[in-house]
């Protein structure tokens, strides 16, 4: 395949991305003939084929003094594997227009495929490849060590990414989800290849694998296909045990004194487990505080009303071990402390009086019908299915979901905002802010 070839190739994976509405899609339970389970959407209007998997163990795997290490090699995944050096894997998936995504969070691996159908053997061949048999060549590995050690450095002096380390790292001080996943400058360079092997070692197994797949293809083949990627893996991983753990530090206020015109603000506490009987309500409820909509009473006192900000927002984020809120803004360093008290204002009367019962009817409207929008093309489908799987909702969640939104009373949303807003905060700010009490400064 020529590079003009491969062009229109890459064209037809977006243009050809289209999903079906979500009313319309069946999704189907499925075993390959080594015994791997998956969920599957066929999508034969489209000769495509969309992979999205997970292995349990992300960044949280990575020892204290070695943070990165999980980071590092998925970026290196992709740069030679098997007898292919790194140019010639990228050439071989630049030739057929594939793409191979690989990326970590703090409990899973997060990986991806997408090609033209015409094309899959030779994707999930590179797949296996990429999974079974990673290079990571000495060179390569320098070169893209340094290259996240450029980014790092960057970020040290980024306040968005100074607040939030800030925040995570008061929150769960000596715990892995405190640490900084992509490493710092004194960690990173302490990771070796056996490091990197022995991540992939132990964290790439069959028996904590979660695996969507979404397009033109049947059971059989899918099946075949996730066999050809998945089956050569270990049965069992070995994985290191991650405590449960809650937010600490509330209360606490904590300034990184960083020299630039605004002050960016992070603030949060504990959440709600995503099979918490709650959560439903919390999401309702968080929604109308500050869940990042243009209605939200956050945007509307912080920014519409006195413009201390272009946005504000907060958001349930919920882990194997622990469940969070956390929210963020960024203002002029002399109006910190208004945006900061009207914030903290809000959250109270949140818990003291909970939504409206307009609030209510709105919120959830908007979030039943905005949900479309994460299943419009089949790579959203097949990563909202993964999801779904990782916090164990059932397959008909798709279908229920509506009717779990309905379900949620007035009294249902008071008492739930009571529970979540009730609480301390804890705030971390970048910058050099002004009018704030009760600090702690860092640097």
């Amino acid at each position: 395949m020529n590079r003009l070839s491969a062009f229109v190739a890459f064209a037809c994976l977006t243009l050809l991305g289209a999903a079906p509405a979500a009313s319309a899609m069946t999704i189907e339970k499925i075993v390959s003939p080594s015994g791997i389970p998956a969920w599957l959407v066929r999508e034969q209007t489209v000769p495509l084929i969309t992979l999205n998997y997970a292995f349990s163990g992300g960044s949280s795997q990575d020892a204290a003094e070695k943070s990165g290490t999980a980071n590092l090699a998925a970026d290196l995944l992709d740069e030679g594997a098997g007898e292919l050096d790194g140019k010639a894997f990228h050439e071989r998936m630049e030739n057929h227009a594939i793409e191979l995504g690989f990326r970590v969070g703090r409990d899973d691996f997060h990986g991806s495929l997408r090609a033209l159908n015409e094309h899959r053997d030779e994707a999930f061949e590179l797949l296996r490849l990429a999974l079974t048999a990673p290079r990571f060549a000495a060179d390569d590995v320098e070169r893209v060590r340094g290259q996240e050690l450029s980014g790092l450095l960057r970020d040290s002096t980024n306040p968005n990414t100074v607040a939030s380390q800030q925040w995570w790292a008061a929150a769960f001080p000596g715990h892995p989800y405190g640490r900084e996943s992509k490493g710092t400058m004194e960690t990173l360079p302490r990771v070796t290849v056996d490091d990197l092997r022995d991540y992939v070692r132990r964290t790439f197994a069959r028996n904590a694998l979660t695996i969507s797949v979404v397009g033109d293809v049947d059971a059989k083949t899918a099946g075949e296909l996730i066999d050809r990627a998945f089956g050569g893996l270990p049965a069992k991983n070995d994985l290191r045990p991650v405590a449960d753990v809650t937010p600490r530090g509330l209360g606490r206020r904590i300034v990184v004194n960083l020299d630039v015109p605004q002050a960016v603000v992070n603030f949060g506490g504990s959440g709600l487990a995503r099979k918490d009987p709650d959560f439903m309500a919390g999401y309702i409820v968080n929604h109308i505080l500050g869940g990042g909509s243009f209605s939200s009473r956050l945007y509307r006192e912080v920014r519409e009303k006195r413009g201390l900000a272009y946005g504000v927002s907060d958001s349930l984020i919920w882990f194997k071990h622990a469940a969070v809120i956390v929210g963020g803004t960024a203002t002029q360093a002399d109006r910190t402390a208004d945006a900061l008290t009207i914030i903290e204002a809000e959250k109270k009367r949140m818990a003291e009086e909970g939504p409206t019962p307009e609030e209510l009817v709105a919120a959830k409207s908007f979030l039943k019908g905005s949900y479309a929008l994460s299943l419009d093309t089949s790579a959203k489908i097949a990563a909202q299915l993964t999801q779904i799987q990782l916090d164990d909702l059932g397959i008909d969640y798709v279908t229920r979901r509506s009717a779990m939104i309905d379900a949620v009373t007035l009294d249902d949303a008071k008492r739930v905002a009571k529970r979540l807003y009730g609480g301390g905060m804890l705030v971390t700010v970048a910058g050099r802010p002004k009018g704030l009490t009760s600090l702690e400064m860092i640097r």
